[in-house]
């Protein structure tokens, strides 16, 4: 499962790619694409084999953090099947999303996996460009400890990262176009360039969408195939640009992540 995340942190750095670079604290972006309520499941699978199942929802209603509204946006990740009994995942990543930069104002991770635990949250100062990283109690989630990073302007996190790139018109983009992008995630800076690879029509648990496919450059691991492009993933190239599918090939076979259920699409 720690590969899963992983994977997700790695597309979600994708997503940072698009950043405008504006150097005011809070950018003004448009976004048509979601809105509070939406809700996308996701089957995670090594070939036919389910391992594991995903949820991003946007919560009901506006939330105020530090004067600024925002979307309350979670994913949760958990193991099913024989999976589950072999090692239990439990896993809670979240954001408060400024409504009107699509910046995080404040993001979260609670894990539970197997017997691992780890809590953190981290505030974003954006006028600053810092982000403090709170460490929490395994248990109680009490903050125990803190550290202040510098972060580049306009950063964002791995759940941010996602709805923001919900947000963009990719008819600016061609294949082949390599785009360079910047996230926080883990107490470090990634940059990575993404690629775009092209379009296709994917026949999805939801139907066949037309999709927008992209890959980003990794850094060196040892969990990834060392081949072109270990990671793809598909975004309906519509107005909703919703995650349809993640592939990874791993070291030793592959994984997927595939959408199975959407609801309260804003379009």
């Amino acid at each position: 499962m720690k590969k899963y995340w992983l994977i997700l942190a790695s597309v979600a750095f994708i997503i940072t790619a698009f950043q405008y670079s504006e150097p005011e604290a809070f950018r003004n972006v448009s976004n048509e694409s979601f809105g509070t309520g939406e809700i996308l499941k996701y089957r995670i699978h090594y070939g036919f084999i389910s391992a594991a199942e995903a949820i991003m929802q946007v919560q009901d209603g506006y939330y105020d953090v530090n004067g600024r509204s925002c979307y309350k946006i979670d994913v949760f990740g958990n193991t099913t099947g024989f999976a589950d009994v072999l090692y239990s995942v439990r896993d809670n990543f979240g954001a408060y999303v400024d409504t009107t930069s699509i910046l995080p104002m404040q993001s979260y991770r609670y894990i539970q996996e197997g017997g691992y635990r780890k809590n953190e949250m981290v505030n974003f100062d954006h006028e600053n460009d810092m982000a403090t990283v709170l460490k929490l109690d395994k248990e109680t989630r009490v903050v125990k400890d803190k550290e202040l990073f510098p972060v580049p302007n306009n950063v964002v996190d791995i759940v941010g990262g996602y709805y923001f790139l919900r947000t963009l018109d990719y008819s600016d983009y061609d294949k082949g176009d390599v785009i360079p992008l910047e996230g926080f995630f883990d107490e470090e800076i990634y940059n990575i360039e993404v690629k775009i690879i092209g379009r296709e029509l994917l026949r999805t648990k939801v139907g066949e969408i037309n999709s927008i496919i992209v890959a980003p450059s990794l850094p060196e691991n040892s969990f990834f195939e060392n081949s072109k492009d270990p990671v793809k993933v598909w975004m309906s190239d519509d107005s909703n640009k919703v995650p349809l599918k993640i592939k990874a090939k791993l070291a030793i076979g592959a994984i997927e992540i595939d959408i199975k259920e959407m609801q309260n699409l804003r379009n």
